[in-house]
C-alpha cells in the first residue's frame, strides 16, 4: 500500500517519503518555524492545523495540500513560495541591489524585504508601496519593540495611539509599537515609504500583522 487518505493531505509510507518533493517541502516548514522561533504546538495553534499533521510535514509523511500550505504561510507570515525555495544562507552582512529585492505581495500593495538572510532576529527593514485609498486595515496594530517610518513617495497617514501623522516625502516617525497604531494611503497614486520593524521579544512577528500574503487558497 503505497498512500492513504489524510483530511490535510496524501500520506506517504514507509521509506516512500524520503528523498521526496514532500521531505523538501518539511524541512522547510521546520526551518521557517525553527528560525521562528515557533514551537510546533505554537504553529498549530496559529494555522489552525494539528500539532500531528505539522509533524507529518515536516517529517515528509505527508503531501500537503496547497490550503494547508497556504495557513502555515500565513501563520508564519510568509510567501506560500517560501516552502519552495532554496533556504538562504545566514550572513551577518547584508548587501541587497535594487532589482534583487525579495518582493513580496499583501493584501493592498508589496513590501520589498531588506534583510534577507540577515543573522540578526530583531531587526525588520523593508520598503512598503502601498496603493491608492488602502492601509494595514481598520484594526489597529500593537506589537512590541519600536517602529520608525521614513516617507519616500506619495502621502502616508500613520495613527498612533489616537494621534494622526500626515508623512510626506522627507518625512519621518519613530514610536514605541505597544501604541495602537495603523497606517493609510489617502492619495489617489502610490504610496512608499521605508519601514523599519524592531520587535524586542524574537517571538513577536510584527511584520505578519502589518501584512496579510496574497496567496489564494484553491
Amino acid at each position: 500500500m503505497g498512500r492513504s487518505q489524510h483530511p490535510d493531505a496524501s500520506v506517504l509510507v514507509g521509506s516512500e517519503a524520503e528523498d521526496t518533493p514532500e521531505g523538501s517541502v518539511g524541512q522547510r516548514v521546520r526551518q521557517l518555524r525553527i528560525e521562528n522561533s515557533w514551537s510546533i504546538r505554537a504553529l498549530a495553534e496559529a494555522s489552525g492545523l494539528s500539532a500531528n499533521t505539522l509533524s507529518l510535514i515536516e517529517n515528509g509523511k505527508i503531501s500537503p495540500s496547497v490550503s494547508t500550505l497556504h495557513r502555515v504561510a500565513q501563520a508564519l507570515g510568509v510567501s506560500i513560495t517560501a516552502f519552495f525555495e532554496a533556504p538562504s544562507p545566514q550572513q551577518q552582512v547584508v548587501f541587497v541591489t535594487g532589482h534583487t529585492r525579495n518582493r513580496q505581495q499583501f493584501a493592498h500593495g508589496v513590501c520589498e524585504d531588506l534583510a534577507t538572510g540577515f543573522t540578526g532576529k530583531g531587526l525588520h527593514p523593508c520598503v512598503v508601496t502601498l496603493q491608492p485609498h488602502n492601509g494595514s486595515g481598520a484594526d489597529p496594530i500593537v506589537h512590541t519593540g519600536f517602529e520608525f517610518v521614513y516617507c519616500l513617495a506619495g502621502r502616508v497617514t500613520y495613527i498612533v495611539d489616537g494621534q494622526r501623522y500626515l508623512l510626506t516625502p522627507g518625512d519621518s516617525l519613530l514610536f514605541e509599537s505597544h501604541l495602537p497604531h495603523l497606517w493609510h494611503n489617502e492619495g489617489d497614486s502610490s504610496a512608499q515609504m521605508l519601514l523599519v520593524l524592531a520587535p524586542t521579544d524574537e517571538r513577536d512577528r510584527p511584520q505578519h500583522r502589518h501584512f496579510a500574503p496574497t496567496d489564494p487558497a484553491p
